[in-house]
């Protein structure tokens, strides 16, 4: 696969796993009511942590189809790799370490789609 291929490959994926768990967290999902309660977030962040992650894929989605919002895309990854630090943070400080892959996994993509955006 070439880096261009990355490129663009790397920030749709990102894009979509935000918009597939912003909708489990607007849908309060079992599973995300559970994580959250059990982390120490309350109940009524839940949409605006969505839509923090349903901004930060559609800043990705902006400067992937727009060369003039390359900036914007890479400020989205920026924003989702904040996001997710707080989420592992949240983890870390609650000693729910059993299911950290799963902020771990968003993180890795927001942190290689800024990594792309950047160097591309």
């Amino acid at each position: 696969m070439t880096v261009a291929q990355l490129t663009l490959l790397v920030p749709l994926l990102t894009a979509a796993v935000n918009v597939a768990i912003a909708a489990a967290d607007l849908a309060g999902a079992r599973f995300v009511l559970a994580n959250s309660a059990e982390v120490g977030v309350p109940r009524s962040w839940l949409p605006r942590l969505a839509a923090l992650k349903l901004a930060g894929a559609a800043g990705l989605l902006l400067g992937l189809v727009t060369p003039a919002l390359r900036p914007l895309g890479a400020a989205a990854a920026c924003g989702l790799v904040l996001l997710y630090v707080g989420a592992i943070a949240f983890h870390l400080r609650a000693r729910v370490l059993y299911n950290l892959a799963f902020p771990g996994f968003y993180l890795a993509t927001a942190v290689a789609s800024l990594a792309l955006t950047v160097a591309g």
